[in-house]
């Protein structure tokens, strides 16, 4: 292997390890963190009581030694302002109290409380509550949390999206110098069928809001009518907005995974899709009319989609990671929250309507919605992303139509993959063995210009010898470097792919996370388990390294780095980087090495033959020396060179002059 080569492996190393590390999930102490919550927990209880107590008491201490005043029929006198008044049984005096007192403390204003609806399809199961006339739960039929997979009970629990107290959307109409906000109101139902539902919301004269819900069959989605009537001259209808707020809860095993990819997505009219940093909070002010938007996690999403869009004006999307301690930091992602101008064009009669969806991640399931659902799959950018739409995916379904077994799926993939690249890695294997055959004379050149005044000429001698050799230095860095966006596309693609999800294959039950053989204490940048998916990966990987260290170049100039030491270095790297990933990813990663093991062994045993390969450069090297003019013409790049050197010489030759 030589030195170019080598490079561009450690190239894509350093690559591949900014990758890893850049998505490696953070380890969750899970002992610690059930401490800090109910920890937390025990403080609001506290503060709650201290809260309840301090409103308890009442808000006249003079009250204390006081009497009620009565009439002649002993009753209580009241002032004309509805004030009782008292008389101070030390001063004598009288004492007018607000109607709030000890016995008789004003209630606070009643939160309203909504009844729950439930409809369902053959996917979903909706609960609506007449409570702001809207959605309040949503679980989906066929698929399940891990906690409720691993129990093996051969059933499956209904997986919950989010759940009443967890979600809340509706619209606000800004009127009368106050908010109308819907997910405070109390509806009641206008009429209800096996697939529709109507919430009504009347306020004053003629005015009234509509929420219509209409199901469809065996479908992930549902539509939703909005209808507004009689704000005319009330209400601006381009000031009213709608919310949409959620809280989704915790569904994978590997919980700090699930809420890194979480995030709200986008998609403008004219600039496409767009979304919020995963990694922090943050706030984007829409800067385009908005097709739709999505809470997207690892596996699942909700999309909303108006008919005609959403409006620029006031609209805006936001995320919001909790604190450690808080109640929710256990047991949800993120809080999710839009507010979307519902770009309604009257409020005298005015209908928007939109189609919500609620589903997994499934790449052929959001392609066929035609709207761009499927950019929020994160199968990488650009080159890679194409990479994997149209050369692994395509493939990979072909795979799964058949109805093998998902790990089976990804070693034909693999296969497929490796042998269509063996041309490479053949082109690779020969121009190592082209350079190991020089390697001498190459060395021969650099002993006889060990001066830097001599640099030119060496360079020139030395892309002599590689141009009548058929040599090339880059011959190895090149295949290499086409390989790479194959190995960082795959990267993104297992770890995206639903149909991984909670699918077993030998010692690993779920693909989509990580194998586990054994649990251990916990290590820093390890983990608490041992993954031996990503052992085996990491064992291939050195066998590989040790196999190439032979026909690697040792640097041949102090101070350069020993490429041996470094190569070495990445297989261990692996066994922390790779031990919570998808177990998908790591099994993909040992077969391809596995497999480029073989196809080395292959290539050197039975289709190149370094002694005739030796042969036919001596003869080609003789050939340009007999014949000059009839071998190939001198590159650009040498003639440039030349030129170079001759500059030089020119430079030197005025210098002595001096």
């Amino acid at each position: 292997m030589d030195r170019n080569t080598v490079f561009g492996l450690v190239i894509i190393g350093l690559i591949l390890s900014v990758f890893t590390i850049y998505n490696q999930p953070s380890d969750e102490e899970i002992q610690a963190e059930k401490e800090k919550i109910e920890l937390a927990e025990k403080e609001a209880a506290e503060a709650e009581k201290e809260k309840l107590a301090k409103e308890s008491q009442h808000v006249v201490d003079e009250v204390n030694t006081t009497i009620p005043k009565l009439d002649n029929n002993g009753e209580q006198i009241l002032t004309d302002n509805g004030d009782k008044v008292f008389v101070d049984t030390l001063t004598n005096e009288e004492v007018i109290v607000p109607s709030i007192t000890i016995d008789e403390t004003k209630p606070e204003p009643t939160e309203v409380k909504g009844e729950l609806i439930r409809m369902e399809n053959e996917k979903l199961i909706i609960d609506f509550s007449t409570k702001g006339g809207q959605i309040a739960a949503v679980r989906m039929k066929e698929f399940e949390s891990y906690a409720n997979y691993a129990k093996k009970d051969d059933k499956i629990d209904p997986l919950v999206f989010f759940k009443n107290g967890d979600a809340s959307n509706g619209i606000v109409l800004p009127m009368d110098g106050a908010d109308l906000n819907t997910a405070d109101e109390l509806f009641t139902v206008k009429s209800k069928t096996d697939d529709k539902i109507v919430f009504e919301l009347k306020k004053e004269g003629k005015q009234a809001i509509e929420f219509a819900y209409t199901l469809k069959t065996n479908a992930y989605d549902l539509d939703h009518d909005i209808t507004v009537r009689g704000f005319a001259g009330k209400v601006t209808p381009k000031n009213v907005m709608f919310n949409w707020d959620a809280s989704l809860r915790k569904t994978e095993r590997l919980f700090s995974e699930q809420r890194r990819v979480s995030t709200v997505c986008f998609k403008y009219e004219d600039e496409g899709f767009d979304w919020l940093n995963e990694m922090t909070d943050g706030e984007q002010i829409a800067e385009d009319k908005i097709d739709w938007f999505s809470f997207k996690q690892s596996y699942f999403s909700s999309f909303i989609r108006p008919q005609n869009g959403f409006g620029k004006e006031g609209s805006k999307f936001e995320i919001d990671t909790y604190e450690e301690g808080e109640a929710k930091d256990w047991t949800h992602l993120k809080d999710f929250s839009t507010t979307a101008n519902l770009n309604l064009t009257n409020v005298d009669n005015g209908t928007v309507s939109m189609n919500w969806f609620f589903g997994p991640n499934d790449y052929k399931l959001l392609t066929s919605f035609d709207d761009g659902y499927d950019d929020v799959l994160n199968y990488g950018w650009g080159l890679f992303r194409w990479i994997n739409l149209y050369a692994v995916q395509p493939m990979f379904n072909v795979l799964k139509s058949t109805g093998m077994g998902m790990g089976i799926a990804i070693l034909l993939l693999t296969l497929i993959i490796k042998f269509a690249l063996m041309p490479i890695q053949w082109k690779m294997y020969t121009s190592s063995a082209k350079m190991r055959i020089l390697k001498p004379e190459i060395e021969s050149i650099n002993e006889r210009y060990p001066d830097k005044a001599d640099s030119m000429k060496k360079q020139m001698e030395t892309m002599t010898l590689y141009r009548e050799s058929g040599a090339s230095p880059l011959a190895g860095c090149v295949p290499m470097l086409i390989q790479m966006p194959i190995l960082l596309a795959v990267f993104r693609f297992f770890p995206s792919t639903f149909d991984l999800r909670q699918k077993s294959f030998l010692w690993a039950e779920d693909l989509s996370s990580y194998d586990s053989i054994a649990s251990i204490p916990s290590i820093p940048f390890y983990g608490d388990h041992i993954s031996l998916f990503t052992l085996l990966m990491a064992i291939t990987t050195l066998v590989y390294t040790h196999i190439n260290s032979g026909q690697m170049q040792q640097p041949s100039q102090p101070g350069m780095p020993n490429m041996k030491v470094i190569m070495y270095f990445f297989p261990v790297m692996m066994i922390f980087f790779f031990n919570n990933y998808a177990s998908g990813l790591s099994y993909y990663y040992f077969i391809s090495t596995l497999t480029s093991i073989l196809i080395m062994v292959l290539i050197k045993k039975f289709f190149v033959d370094e002694e005739k390969l030796k042969l036919k450069m001596a003869n080609r090297k003789a050939t340009a020396a007999a014949n000059p003019k009839k071998g190939k013409g001198k590159s650009k790049f040498q003639e440039r060179l030349e030129q170079m050197q001759k500059a030089q010489q020119e430079q030197l030759k005025n210098k002595k002059k001096k």
